[in-house]
């Protein structure tokens, strides 16, 4: 492990100082947040980038409950994170007064069992290195996701004449990537190649350029038609001329009118079979799934989304399943993603028009002019068709769950991430989660973490407002009472000097096209320099016209 993001507690203070000094705070080096779900969001933001884990150690029960909406995220998101946590002491004649009985669980893990990939609790250092050997298998083997280690205090500090042997490591690995049937693989070139009108649903594949080039090659291959998804990451160019739709949340017109045309749609992973072809409507196409998601779902929470009906169902990773009908058909391996500067797809506004959220993306536009960045995160009511996607770091995707609070810390995770490479982190956090997390920036200036991260200020938890405005028109009540208990203002909030106040530079606030841009400009130069950047862009509250349809549909 590189890093081990943690807020410190009593409960793993044997731990820490091992990690202190016995390994002198290097291979890992500590991240200290100043809360854990911040810790989480970090390890989650850094596997969005890597593929590859971040470790995490969270205090008992209580530091536990503070991350469980992160581990949820990860969860949500398939990503890798090995998570640490600790307990008083089992054996109750060991506890302390008070304390260690407030700090002790009978079964800690079962807070988060239901959206973890395993879980232990292991009675010695002996159990607890292959308790940790096992967690860090699970975790990096596909469908990835979170893994629980929780240790008992007085195991930490148990003294040991001398230390167990440590094993051989390089022979504890993920197994190899599932190999679809060669009859699955038949089945399924058979049916693209005889398409008519073939789609491709480009959804949770990898961030290997080898693998986003070979994608490229195989849809230019099968004359197939692409889609994709706002809410997990750059997967497919979206400037490519076999693209069709916007990266969305909900699909458009455009999209759903692909899908209805369509006579063999492959879904490489993607997020919401079920649901994306039932808002398409009226589609007869011959279905292929090539998924390992159905190994995590389980009974008590429902983001495995709707069951799709499926013709075909390859139970293998989807970049596999890909390579594999490539070669069935002689597709060749595409040629490699160049690291481009951001490609916008909206001109840029006059200078003196007030910002909303699609000018807001236009002046992003011309402020990042010439740079090469990775887009972390958008806020909910972004438009996709603001930008083109050339590589797979152009765009990391969303949260996972869905909830608000994890923009920051992923963006310094992200960032951390891309710190030796010559990509700009950038995010548009909403001010929402911006406030639920800004003590999250207070670690990435004392690491010095350099991005830039623009608040797209509403000053409104706006999402809320677009549903109180339904409810209000089923009900022929008042809509210009949606504001009531959504709104941030009287006073507002200085975003900037809330960033400022975490050790980050932070500008602001700016209200027009033009100042955003000029901001902008000076943010890029501070993030050069080695800073972590904070822009407030006061914006007038809504969202895109497709989000809007999406959040109040009724079907």
């Amino acid at each position: 492990m590189k890093y081990v993001a943690l807020n410190p507690g009593s409960s793993f203070r044997g731990l820490h100082d091992s990690l202190v000094n016995h390994l002198g705070n290097e291979d890992p080096q500590m991240l200290l947040c100043l809360h854990e779900e911040h810790a989480v969001a970090i390890a989650h933001g850094y596997a969005k980038v890597t593929g590859e884990p971040l470790a995490v150690i969270l205090h008992s029960n209580v530091g536990l409950m503070h991350g469980t909406m992160a581990i949820f995220n990860a969860w949500c998101d398939r990503v890798p994170v090995l998570i640490y946590g600790a307990t008083g002491p089992v054996d109750a004649a060991l506890r302390r007064p008070w304390i260690d009985w407030l700090h002790t669980c009978r079964d800690q893990a079962s807070m988060i069992r239901n959206y973890v990939k395993w879980d232990d609790q292991p009675g010695s250092m002996e159990a607890a290195l292959e308790s940790m050997l096992r967690a860090d298998v699970i975790a990096r083997s596909e469908p990835k996701g979170p893994t629980y280690v929780n240790f008992d205090v007085s195991i930490q500090e148990k003294q040991h004449a001398q230390a167990p042997a440590l094993p051989d490591f390089a022979r504890y690995q993920p197994p190899l990537p599932a190999a679809p049937s060669a009859e699955g693989v038949a089945r399924a070139a058979d049916l693209l190649k005889n398409a008519k009108a073939p789609v491709v649903l480009a959804g949770r594949v990898s961030r290997d350029p080898a693998d986003w080039a070979r994608r490229v090659a195989f849809v230019e291959g099968l004359g197939a038609k692409v889609l994709t998804d706002i809410r997990i990451g750059a997967s497919f160019p979206t400037d490519h001329p076999r693209h069709r739709g916007k990266p969305a949340f909900f699909i458009d017109d455009a999209a759903g009118a692909v899908l209805r045309e369509a006579d063999v749609i492959l879904s490489l992973d993607w997020l919401d079979v079920a649901g994306t072809l039932k808002l398409a409507g009226e589609v007869t196409a011959q279905v292929i799934q090539a998924s390992l998601d159905y190994q995590l779902h389980n009974g008590w929470g429902m983001e495995h989304q709707a069951l799709p009906a499926l013709d075909l169902h390859l139970a293998c990773g989807p970049d596999v399943a890909m390579h594999a009908i490539a070669d069935a058909l002689g597709v060749g391996a595409g040629e490699m993603p160049g690291d481009l500067p951001v490609k916008p797809a909206l001109n840029a506004p006059d200078a003196d028009v007030e910002l909303d959220i699609m000018t807001l993306a236009g002046a992003l536009g011309e402020g990042l002019e010439g740079v090469c960045a990775s887009f972390v995160r958008w806020p909910l009511g972004w438009a996709g068709e603001a930008w083109h996607f050339r590589h797979p770091l152009d765009f990391l995707g969303s949260d996972g769950g869905a909830g608000i609070g994890s923009g920051p810390g992923m963006l310094i995770g992200a960032a951390l991430a891309l710190k030796d490479s010559d990509r700009l982190p950038v995010a548009v956090l909403g001010d929402g989660d911006f406030m639920m997390a800004a003590s999250a920036f207070w670690t990435a200036a004392h690491y010095g973490t350099p991005f830039l991260a623009v608040v797209s200020n509403n000053r409104s938890f706006y999402n809320d407002e677009v549903h109180q405005e339904r409810v209000a028109v089923a009900r022929n009540r008042p809509v210009e009472n949606k504001w009531i208990g959504q709104r941030i203002g009287d006073p507002d909030i200085d975003i900037a000097g809330v960033a400022r106040a975490q050790g980050c530079e932070g500008i602001g606030p700016v209200f027009t096209a033009g100042e955003l841009v000029e901001a902008i400009k000076q943010g890029v130069e501070m993030v050069r320099a080695g800073k972590s950047v904070v822009i407030d862009a006061r914006v007038q509250p809504g969202y895109n016209p497709n989000m809007v349809a999406g959040l109040t549909r009724s079907d």
